[in-house]
């Protein structure tokens, strides 16, 4: 009689949650979730229970919480079949992976598991909130902060969470700005991670954290810096007020002095632990330091030179952490695969290295482009080795150089020793024969790029001896390329190849091809801060004016659309066009006025 009664009750209290049900979820959702339990996290299944009716307490509630999920899905479903999307997710391939996600489950959400915000979603919030540590900017990964428990406010909530979630991977994967608002000639091509792929691997991985994590570029350079910028941020305060360098004597060459380890230590320069003696190194970064202040660049220490080191600009942690922040922008911009066997160019720093799987084999001097014509930042193949190359003019040199100087300096084309020859569409090639005066030097490096740039020897050794060496056209000159050569082909070609001396020993008039048959990649890069292999923190200058750029975009009204490339300009690309053909008009017109001059003998 006694179990009668109680089942009796129970299928009382049972039928009054059921009736109720509906108006709580509808009228009293806040009530309703409130019920579920604050630990969190997967859907909960239905409760057992030892009742004869097959129905328990918990289980009625259980499904009071499911109807509250599901009707945010209702509200889920609503949102995405209407136009207000567009403006939520402004990114069309972003906002069709969001539709196609939730539709395929049925537009159950993401982030809210019975009522409750979810593992999953607590992992993606910590991850968003601590957006700094990768060099980003929290407040660009607004996070909701699902107290409304309304169905409407929850949908939002979880559709708020998700654009942030997929713009923030984006943004680690390749960067908070789109490369060309930085410069036009940039070419790594486009690794952007499909939105689909993301929204899977954060809802199917058994930690989002570390699923989000994984977007990050896998690049030693890139960690060694993410890890410098902890470092910076954790010392920044008490780096203020220890790094400075005390007055004392004037400190020339060769002189040893207690300060010179804190002086290598202020300006990035590598030393022997505890030497006194003020090295070579030492002097050119002090002459760069002098020479940067308008000071006379002679490498003297004196009150002067060390008041501008002491400046809490150039040296302080806030100015590092902003350079190191921007360096690890550009490190998104490059390739996830830098391939088994690479070149890697770092143009501020002027060098050159070769790596086999992970260990640098070699490394050299460059010299680069000049601020007014800047080597390119791009990723692209080696193909073929040529000795004894002819240089193939290019058609900026053409136009916007030889030109405009043949006009008061006729023989130019011949004393130069350039062959010049007329193409179909008007515009003129110029080609410069192998020999020991080639601009190329005796040999050179393609790796084909739509900037036309490459690597190559130079007849101007003396080049290397400069500290700053920015004196090209856009192509890299290389100190030691018989050697470079070498390393190459051995890396890049099957069976017995030349090495240094051979390659020498092959320099004449007669053009010699090596095709490579496993194509080394080939990495234009501008690294103006990197950690070496002693753990130092080195800053190179911003010869380009890249870093002044991106600081420039992230503190301006541009940095809301930063992310999105510029539109080309055709118009601006035609214009180009037309003034380099008016150029050519204009000289073969005053060339038809006197018939014996050489472009009448060329173009004949």
């Amino acid at each position: 009689m006694r179990k009668n009664k109680t089942d009796l009750l129970l299928a009382g209290t049972v039928v009054a949650l059921i009736v109720l049900a509906p108006k709580l979820a509808i009228s009293a959702p806040d009530r309703v979730e409130s019920v579920a339990p604050a630990r969190e996290t997967q859907p909960v299944a239905p409760a057992s229970h030892n009742s004869d009716s097959g129905l328990g307490v918990t289980g009625a509630l259980d499904q009071v919480i499911v109807a509250t999920d599901a009707q945010i899905g209702e509200r889920l479903r609503a949102i995405l079949a209407s136009k207000q999307i567009e403006r939520r997710i402004a990114r069309a391939p972003e906002r069709q992976a969001v539709e196609n996600f939730y539709a395929a489950r049925k537009y159950t959400p993401l982030w809210i598991s019975n009522g409750q915000i979810n593992a999953r979603a607590k992992a993606v919030i910590a991850q968003l909130k601590n957006a700094s540590v990768d060099g980003l900017d929290p407040a660009d990964y607004p996070v909701p902060e699902f107290a409304a428990s309304g169905a409407e406010a929850l949908a939002e909530g979880d559709l708020k969470l998700t654009r942030s979630m997929l713009t923030y991977a984006r943004h680690l994967a390749v960067g908070r700005i789109a490369p060309t608002r930085v410069l036009a000639e940039v070419d790594y091509g486009n690794h952007t991670p499909e939105p689909a792929d993301i929204l899977r691997k954060v809802a199917e991985g058994d930690d989002a954290g570390t699923a989000l994590e994984s977007f990050n570029p896998p690049h030693d350079g890139f960690r060694a810096l993410k890890f410098k910028l902890a470092e910076l941020r954790s010392s920044a305060p008490r780096a203020e007020a220890d790094n400075r360098i005390p007055d004392g004597r004037r400190i020339r060459p060769g002189d040893k002095d207690a300060r010179v380890p804190d002086l290598r230590e202020k300006l990035h320069v590598r030393g022997k632990a505890g030497d006194l003696v003020y090295d070579k190194a030492l002097y050119n970064a002090v002459r760069h330091v002098q020479a940067r202040a308008k000071i006379k660049p002679t490498g003297i220490i004196d009150r002067r030179t060390l008041a501008v080191i002491n400046d809490p600009k150039p040296f302080s942690p806030a100015h590092q952490i902003e350079r190191v922040t921007g360096n690890m922008e550009r490190w998104r911009w490059l390739p996830r695969d830098l391939g088994k066997n690479y070149v890697m160019v770092n143009i501020p720093d002027y060098t050159l290295k070769v790596v086999s799987g992970h260990d640098t084999v070699w490394h050299t001097k460059i010299v680069a482009g000049k601020p007014q014509t800047p080597t390119p930042l791009l990723s692209a193949s080696m193909d073929t080795v040529l000795v004894n190359p002819s240089w193939h003019v290019p058609q900026s040199i053409i136009q916007n150089e030889l030109l405009p100087r043949y006009a008061s300096d006729p023989n130019i084309f011949d004393r130069m020793g350039l062959e010049v020859k007329k193409r179909p569409d008007g515009n003129i090639t110029v080609v410069q024969p192998p020999g020991a005066a080639n601009a190329l030097g005796r040999i050179k490096f393609n790796f084909p790029n739509k900037f036309q740039v490459y690597l190559h020897d130079t007849p101007e050794k003396r080049l290397f001896s400069a500290d700053r060496r920015a004196f090209s056209h856009g192509c890299m000159r290389v100190e030691n390329p018989t050697r470079f050569g070498e390393i190459m082909l051995r890396l890049a070609m099957n069976g017995p190849t030349p090495d240094a001396r051979q390659l020498y020993a092959m320099f004449g008039k007669d053009e010699r091809s090596f095709k490579l048959t496993n194509r080394p990649m080939v990495h234009l890069t501008y690294q103006t801060a990197y950690v070496d292999d002693a753990g130092k923190l080195v800053l190179r200058d911003d010869i380009y004016g890249f870093d002044a750029r991106i600081n420039a975009i992230m503190h301006s009204d541009e940095r809301r659309i930063a992310d999105l490339a510029p539109p080309q300009d055709p118009k601006r690309d035609l214009a180009t066009a037309k003034a380099n053909q008016e150029i050519l008009r204009r000289v073969e017109r005053r060339e038809a006025q006197n018939p014996f001059q050489f472009f009448e003998r060329v173009f004949r």
